[in-house]
């Protein structure tokens, strides 16, 4: 059984390229994505959509929120869903602020994307996917 992703990223290249790594490295299937803090809310709070794991980025489109308003949103979801910040901004002052959040992990998209990958597979694994 795949886990299932939810990517919160508002550049297409990006978001295209983690769905394809999840894919191919840990049976983690993307299942929706959203370019806006109101649209990644509103998917991941509604009970009909199942998802294991949120992949978050912290800068969203202009007008779109962030991903701290997301987190903020799913403080209290299930104890068996993931979050985790996926950011160019992952500072030490964000990722505190993140955890402080509820983040499960915080992930510098230019120099730890593979470390977030790493994350989810584990994830994966532990849930008895490959």
């Amino acid at each position: 059984m795949a886990l299932k992703a939810f990517i919160v990223e508002d550049q297409a290249p990006i978001r295209e390229s983690l769905t394809e790594a999840l894919s191919e490295l840990g049976s983690i299937e993307t299942a929706g994505w959203a370019t806006t803090e109101k649209k990644a809310t509103a998917w991941l709070l509604d009970p009909a959509n199942h998802w294991d794991i949120a992949i978050v980025d912290l800068v969203l489109e202009p007008g779109g929120g962030s991903g701290f308003g997301v987190l903020q949103a799913l403080r209290n979801r299930g104890s068996t869903q993931k979050m985790v910040v996926l950011s160019g901004t992952a500072n030490p002052q964000v990722r505190r602020h993140c955890e402080e959040m509820g983040a499960d992990g915080v992930f510098d998209k230019a120099m730890e994307t593979e470390a977030m990958l790493d994350y989810c597979v584990a994830l994966a694994r532990a849930a008895g996917g490959h």
